[in-house]
């Protein structure tokens, strides 16, 4: 991972997320990719607060943008590693949020983990 990639990744990751299209949000990750999250437990009752797929993780992420239909995420940096970045931006509900991308060799996210200001 380079920072060029690193910084495409995210920008074009927080626009969709901006305009509420959720196809294109999709269209960063693999078909079995794996999503874990404190609030999918709140949102979708699931105590393991992880989501296996698009269809399961599409389905939670079409409740949280009804919940949430102002939301937008402000970048506050990119951080890169080895085959992984991590996004740290405010979230919709004016906290701080550091999402964790793992990268398959394709270049989409295979695994995804978020973490919220408490």
């Amino acid at each position: 991972m380079n920072r060029e990639l690193a910084e495409r990744f995210a920008k074009n990751w927080l626009d969709a997320w901006n305009a509420h299209d959720l196809p294109r949000i999709l269209a960063h990750y693999t078909d079995d990719f794996e999503m874990s999250s404190p609030v999918i437990i709140q949102v979708t009752g699931n105590p393991e607060g992880r989501l296996q797929g698009k269809q399961a993780v599409g389905a939670y992420w079409t409740k949280a943008l009804a919940l949430f239909p102002n939301l937008r995420f402000e970048p506050i940096c990119t951080l890169i590693g080895v085959n992984s970045i991590v996004i740290h931006y405010m979230g919709a509900t004016g906290k701080r949020v550091a999402e964790v991308f793992h990268f398959n060799e394709a270049g989409l996210v295979c695994r995804a983990q978020a973490h919220y200001e408490p």
